[in-house]
């Protein structure tokens, strides 16, 4: 028997670096939160997405992604519940926005525990994130290793997290630092309210009509 050949290892790391570079859906949330609630709650939506990534990684590691995936209805629905998701939470940004300037900032968010369970469940409810862990982990797990096939994809699921966490995190602190500076001119975060919300009804729409996409 062989250890997981490092170079295996750092390949993955280069490939899902590269995919989570790319943006899309995830960094749009993640901006629309910076630029509408500030850096603090930017940040905070990012744990909450990164929660949701670490639920997937157990659901693969348990094998029940495979099944939740092998079933189209099911991603169907969760992809529907997503985008119905979504669509909630960026019209309370633009009905926030429609409010007094003063509340145009702070309205949508009632305390970090609610952002941080938005954006778990926003994140738990894209099937596309079961399915990486079963299109793209699978190509870099060596058979015949020291280190067991299920403790393989426990270690890229866990590394796949906290590379979204750093990348996701830079876009939180620079997108929330305009958000905050903006914050103390009412116009100005109405404007970012609105903008936030129809980023938000933006991935809403791209999720459910045009299949899975890409987080």
């Amino acid at each position: 028997m062989t250890r997981l050949p490092i170079e295996a290892f750092l390949s993955f790391v280069a490939v899902d670096l590269a995919l989570v570079f790319v943006p899309g859906p995830d960094w749009l949330y993640v901006i629309a939160r910076g630029l509408g609630q500030g850096r603090r709650m930017a940040l905070i939506a990012v744990a909450g997405l990164l929660l949701g990534y670490l639920t997937h990684t157990v659901l693969a590691v348990a094998g029940l992604a495979a099944l939740i995936a092998a079933n189209p209805a099911t991603l169907d629905v969760l992809r529907y519940c997503g985008a119905v998701y979504l669509v909630y939470l960026g019209v309370r940004l633009l009905m926030a926005a429609r409010g007094s300037a003063d509340e145009a900032h702070s309205a949508p968010v009632h305390s970090a525990l609610t952002v941080l369970r938005q954006s778990a469940l926003t994140s738990l409810l894209n099937p596309k994130g079961l399915l990486v862990y079963l299109s793209l982990l699978p190509q870099f797990i060596r058979e015949g290793s020291d280190l067991p096939e299920t403790a393989q994809m426990a270690l890229m699921g866990i590394t796949h997290v906290l590379l979204c966490g750093l990348v996701y995190g830079a876009v939180a602190f620079g997108t929330g630092g305009a958000g905050d500076r903006f914050a103390t001119r009412p116009n100005t975060a109405r404007r970012l309210n609105n903008v936030a919300g129809v980023l938000l009804l933006a991935i809403a729409g791209v999720t459910g009509l045009s299949g899975v996409v890409s987080w």
